[in-house]
C-alpha cells in the first residue's frame, strides 16, 4: 500500500520530461494523449509504469485520487 501512495505522489509531482506535453505535470496530460502513447509503446523503466498506471486510473475515473494525495501532501 505504501508503495502505491509513493508512486500516485510521484506521479502527481512529477513532469513530463520530452514530447508535446513537456514540463507539463503527468497528471494533467490528456487521456488521449496516454492512449496514444500506449498504443506507440510507452517508455522503459519507471516512466513507462507511472504513465501506464495514470492511463488505468484515467480510463477508470480514478484520477481524482492522484490529485488529492498531492494537494493533502502539500498541507503539513
Amino acid at each position: 500500500m505504501e508503495e502505491q501512495k509513493e508512486l500516485l505522489l510521484k506521479i502527481s509531482r512529477m513532469k513530463m520530461p520530452f514530447g508535446r506535453y513537456k514540463d507539463r505535470l503527468l497528471v494533467d496530460l490528456p487521456e488521449h494523449y496516454l492512449v496514444w502513447f500506449a498504443r506507440q509503446g510507452l517508455p522503459p523503466g519507471e516512466l513507462g509504469q507511472m504513465l501506464g498506471f495514470l492511463l488505468e486510473l484515467k480510463t477508470n475515473g480514478l484520477e481524482y485520487l492522484v490529485k488529492n494525495l498531492a494537494k493533502s501532501s502539500s498541507h503539513p
